[in-house]
């Protein structure tokens, strides 16, 4: 863990929220998980000299710089380039019948006469809405293939990236990741395509203006040799748990000689689309089938993101834990952006949510990691940064928080 001038995780000291969303410049960049040893400091979201967010700055070059007429044509030759002729498989999406993933879907199979074959990696434990919207995909008119880790395995990982990182969904990232790259190279289809660049949301803008998905999150030379998980060495792992080798299998990156061979080319749809959360909900509900949840997401206001995996709350709680930023803050940022809400709703929907703890599955989470709420309850104190966070009186504050005032 890195601790610099009473600062953790290498964050910017000073905090800042942007003057448009309500996103602060502590939040953290995508990183290449299976080499995350938790000793890096954490790359974070760009802010200029005018303390607006990239995320928010891309939005404007989207709106004024991009052709999308020209990107779409883009997106016609893509899929004329790969379009089976022989009624193969000609795309792999993976998805988990979410809003987006069942947007993309119909949208490349209906519109753009692909032939898809979706393929998910399971959550760490399906909620009951997120399993009728699994099915009600298929249901729509697809085939999956579901890619469900060895349970003992993924608790054990999912425990270890807790306790090392408190990142709990980390086990779960690295396999949504390389599931496409790796089925494209197990049934030589050549292209993937996933949904938005995570330059939607904040990550590095000059990634965005290329398609294709950066080879690093999902290929590693050298296989379980430099393979870290949890922060730790899966060697070391596999040793200290009594594994076997096969058993790291499911998070081990492709062996990019497979994706040479089968010339995989991984896609991003938002490079092609503008992408818009709320937009994509709608056509997931009218083509899909899709159901929002019957009650909002503990930690925010929204009832239909990121409503599958019963950890996901608890993995928007270590978020606000680490970065002091909770799941209701990126849901109103984003829709800041997208024109759906104003700034000032967006602040008052985050000083009203987002600290709220997720009790809802929480015992049943603690269950899942095998640890005591004891031991939750020490790595996520260990983990509030100085700089964020103050106890008084017992209670813990956040030092800075978002207003009207930026």
């Amino acid at each position: 863990m890195v601790l610099i001038n009473k600062v953790l995780h290498g964050l910017p000291e000073k905090v800042i929220f942007c003057k448009k969303c309500v996103m602060s410049n502590q939040r953290p960049n995508s990183v290449v998980e299976f080499k995350n040893t938790g000793e890096e400091k954490k790359p974070t979201i760009y802010f200029g000299e005018d303390n607006i967010c990239s995320a928010c700055k891309y939005k404007e070059v989207k709106e004024n710089d991009i052709d999308w007429k020209e990107r779409k044509s883009e997106l016609k030759t893509l899929c004329n380039k790969f379009r089976s002729r022989n009624g193969s498989y000609d795309v792999i999406i993976p998805g988990s019948g979410g809003k987006d993933s069942v947007m993309v879907s119909h949208l490349l199979k209906n519109e753009y006469n692909m032939n898809p074959l979706t393929v998910t990696w399971a959550p760490h434990t399906y909620t009951e809405i997120g399993w009728q919207n699994f099915q009600n995909w298929i249901n729509s008119g697809f085939d999956n293939l579901l890619n469900t880790p060895n349970g003992l395995v993924h608790r054990i990982l999912t425990r270890i990236a807790f306790i090392n990182l408190c990142h709990p969904f980390q086990p779960f990232i690295i396999g949504q990741r390389m599931t496409g790259p790796k089925f494209a190279a197990l049934y030589k289809v050549p292209l993937v395509v996933y949904g938005e660049h995570p330059a939607e949301y904040g990550d590095r803008v000059d990634e965005a203006f290329s398609p294709k998905m950066k080879e690093k999150y999902f290929i590693l030379e050298s296989s379980l040799e430099n393979l870290i998980l949890g922060g730790m060495p899966a060697k070391k792992i596999i040793s200290d748990y009594n594994l076997k080798l096969s058993d790291m299998n499911p998070y081990i990156p492709v062996n990019p000689d497979l994706l040479k061979e089968v010339q995989v080319e991984v896609h991003h749809i938002s490079y092609y689309l503008q992408w818009d959360p709320q937009e994509n909900y709608y056509h997931a509900v009218e083509k899909g089938g899709f159901k929002s949840n019957t009650e909002r997401t503990q930690g925010t206001y929204s009832k239909y993101s990121s409503i599958d995996d019963k950890l996901d709350p608890l993995h928007y709680f270590t978020t606000l834990i680490k970065f002091g930023i909770g799941r209701a803050t990126y849901d109103a940022a984003q829709e800041i952006r997208n024109e759906k809400i104003d700034r000032e709703e967006g602040v008052a929907l985050v000083k009203k949510y987002d600290q709220e703890f997720p009790s809802k599955y929480f015992s049943e989470m603690l269950k899942y990691m095998d640890i005591t709420e004891e031991k939750f309850w020490e790595v996520i104190d260990k983990n509030r940064s100085p700089h964020l966070w103050e106890k008084r009186f017992g209670k813990w504050n956040l030092i800075n928080q978002v207003s009207q005032d930026e």
